[in-house]
């Protein structure tokens, strides 16, 4: 993942709708984000369960905490497969 600067996050009519950068704060999401579509293909309500799980003690604080962690909030909302999301790499 090091030489990936940023993936962008689309919808299913081709909308970006979130940004992730290769950064410090953002590196772990990226990484998280990317792995879950070279391993379910997208970003499905079950690939945002299994990062959820992944996110561990993080998805606490995110439950506890609304907004302090978008990447998560973000999962927390893909419930139905018309909600899923593309990862593309820039």
């Amino acid at each position: 993942m090091d030489t990936v600067a940023a993936i962008e996050l689309v919808d299913q009519s081709g909308v970006p709708v979130a940004k992730i950068e290769n950064k410090p704060g953002q590196a772990g999401s990226l990484r998280v984000y990317c792995w879950l579509a070279e391993t379910l293909g997208a970003i499905t309500p079950e690939a945002a369960e299994c990062a959820l799980t992944i996110y561990a003690e993080h998805t606490q604080d995110a439950r506890a905490h609304p907004g302090k962690h978008p990447n998560i909030d973000r999962l927390f909302n893909i419930k139905t497969p018309d909600q899923t999301l593309q990862v593309k790499h820039l």
